[in-house]
C-alpha cells in the first residue's frame, strides 16, 4: 500500500529508496551542469578575451592615473593662489604697519619741533624782558 500526499492527490510519495535515486540523480545533473560550464584555460577564445579584459582594466588605470594628476595639479593650483593671496596680505599689513610707525615717527617729531620752537619763544621773551629790565634800570 502507497501512501498519497494529502495535498496533491495525484502524486503518491515515494519510500526512502526512491527519495535517495532522487538526490542522487540531482546531484549528478549539477556535476554535469557545473562541467559544461566549465571553461579551458587554454582555449584561444579564453586567452584572447583575457587579454581585452587586462587591456580594458590598464587603459582604466591610466585614465584614473591621468585624472588624479589634473586633480593634483589642480589643488596645487588652488594652494599656490592662495598663498600668493596670503603673502600679497601680509606685505599690504606690513606697509600699513610701516606706515603707521612713519606717520607716528613723523608725529613725534612735529612734537619736538613745537616743543623746542614753544621754548625757543620763552628764551626770546625772557631775553627781552631781561633787556628792558636792564634798560630800566640802566635809565635810573
Amino acid at each position: 500500500m502507497q501512501k498519497v500526499d494529502k495535498r496533491n492527490k495525484s502524486e503518491p510519495i515515494g519510500g526512502f529508496g526512491e527519495r535517495m535515486t532522487t538526490a542522487a540523480a540531482a546531484k549528478k545533473a549539477l556535476l554535469e551542469k557545473i562541467r559544461a560550464n566549465k571553461v579551458d584555460v587554454n582555449d584561444p577564445a579564453f586567452l584572447e578575451q583575457q587579454a581585452i579584459r587586462r587591456a580594458a582594466s590598464a587603459a582604466q588605470a591610466e585614465r584614473d592615473a591621468e585624472r588624479n594628476a589634473v586633480k593634483n595639479a589642480a589643488k596645487a593650483q588652488i594652494i599656490a593662489e592662495r598663498q600668493a593671496a596670503q603673502d600679497a596680505i601680509d606685505a599690504a599689513r606690513a606697509a600699513a604697519e610701516a606706515e603707521t610707525v612713519a606717520e607716528q615717527a613723523a608725529r613725534e617729531a612735529a612734537e619736538v619741533e613745537a616743543e623746542a620752537a614753544k621754548e625757543a619763544l620763552a628764551a626770546e621773551q625772557k631775553a627781552a624782558r631781561d633787556a628792558r629790565y636792564a634798560a630800566r634800570k640802566a635809565r635810573k
